[in-house]
């Protein structure tokens, strides 16, 4: 928390949150998908989503439709003859000795399932999955993970999946089936689901956008503090506007963006650098960070700018996640009521931690390296949950 702001703001210590700990130690798994208590943080997931993350050649990069390094939506047969495509051209290499992974995922996924993981932060996830075996997936991974699932309905029909194609470089590429899918509508949330909540995590999406205000409603009329991804360099150029007015409402508290959807946000702009983009931010919302990838990170929370570097030990096998990871540490440092700087640091270790094997979950192995990494960074480890 920046400075100007800790004073009155010091975060609770509650059940579920994360300790200080001598050694690093991985969380122990006391939620399950009935347990009562509200989560500390709340992630908003619309649509349940099952990753398929496969290590590919970049030739089958140029068969399928759209830019690389962006998410742009598919139809299911067209997942489905990607997935097929996948099997003649994927990678392996000793590092990662199965080259496809599945996993839950979704940006908000992936960010709430690190914070239950491997933070220890009691986190739960708002949204809707099919009853098919996508879905049990789903359930099996988030619940395995500590996260509550009390907020997550279960609705017939589909639940959705995305290819994530990861190059020799480690640069992804998503295409989501989403059309289809199950997922939650804004009628269906009650104010029951923000009680207790401190913070609401949420990607920006044009085709979510009905269920993102009435959430936001209900979580301001309960005190409730929102985090906003920009999700895609895609989704901020092709819905730049309903993007602006929802930042321009004051009610989104922290925003997150890498510095392609800077970039693509400022784009009528001269002057459409990273440090543009996060003063445009950091007008709106209390906090604002712009990732930067090898770069690391610039944040700003009123007048104070911070620039951090990135975690050098980290080497690259899948950017995937990396964005959502930082955003994790980034909640945590919060929570735990650190510096602005310190928020940082955490979230450039999370970051680091994810993009060391395939997909957008942790391994334990990895969680282990972030721990290390804190310490000697000398930022709160999590230790086990009480």
């Amino acid at each position: 928390m920046c400075s100007e702001e800790r004073g009155g703001r010091q975060a609770k210590k509650r059940r579920g949150e994360a300790r200080m700990g001598a050694e690093p130690l991985l969380p122990k798994k006391t939620h399950t998908h009935t347990q009562p208590n509200s989560p500390l943080i709340l992630g908003l997931q619309p649509s349940a989503l099952i990753d398929h993350v496969a290590k590919i050649d970049s030739s089958l990069l140029a068969q399928i439709p759209g830019e690389r390094g962006g998410s742009i939506a598919v139809a299911i047969e067209d997942l489905e003859h990607i997935l097929n495509e996948v099997k003649t051209h994927i990678l392996s290499s000793p590092p990662d000795p199965s080259p496809m992974r599945t996993m839950a995922g979704g940006s908000v996924a992936n960010t709430i399932r690190g914070l239950s993981a491997g933070f220890g932060v009691n986190c739960g996830i708002l949204g809707a999955c099919g009853d098919d075996e996508q879905g049990g997936l789903f359930v099996s991974n988030m619940g395995s993970s500590g996260v509550n699932l009390s907020a997550l309905r279960i609705k017939k029909g589909p639940t959705a999946q995305c290819v994530c194609l990861v190059d020799a470089l480690g640069n992804r590429t998503m295409r989501p089936c989403l059309s289809s899918a199950v997922k939650i509508q804004a009628e269906e949330l009650t104010k029951e689901d923000f009680k207790g909540v401190k913070w609401l995590v949420m990607r920006y999406g044009i085709y979510n956008l009905e269920v993102i205000h009435a959430a936001i409603r209900m979580a301001k009329q309960e005190g409730v503090f929102v985090s906003l991804d920009l999700a895609s360099f895609e989704m901020v150029r092709n819905f730049r506007g309903p993007l602006l007015e929802l930042l321009q409402s004051g009610d989104i508290d922290l925003c997150f963006a890498n510095e392609d959807e800077a970039r693509e946000l400022l784009r009528d702009d001269e002057n459409a650098s990273p440090e543009a983009a996060l003063e445009f931010l950091a007008k709106h919302c209390q906090w604002a960070v712009v990732t930067l990838g090898s770069n690391g990170c610039l944040a700003k929370c009123g007048r104070e700018m911070v620039r951090v570097a990135a975690i050098g030990e980290a080497k690259a096998t899948d950017a995937t996640g990396a964005g959502d990871l930082f955003a994790g540490g980034f909640l945590y440092g919060l929570v735990k009521g650190l510096s602005l700087e310190e928020c940082c640091r955490v979230g450039t270790c999370s970051g680091g931690s994810v993009i060391r094997s395939l997909g957008g979950e942790v391994t334990p192995e990895n969680w282990q390296w972030m721990y290390k990494q804190m310490q000697i960074k000398g930022l709160p480890v999590p230790g086990l949950r009480q």
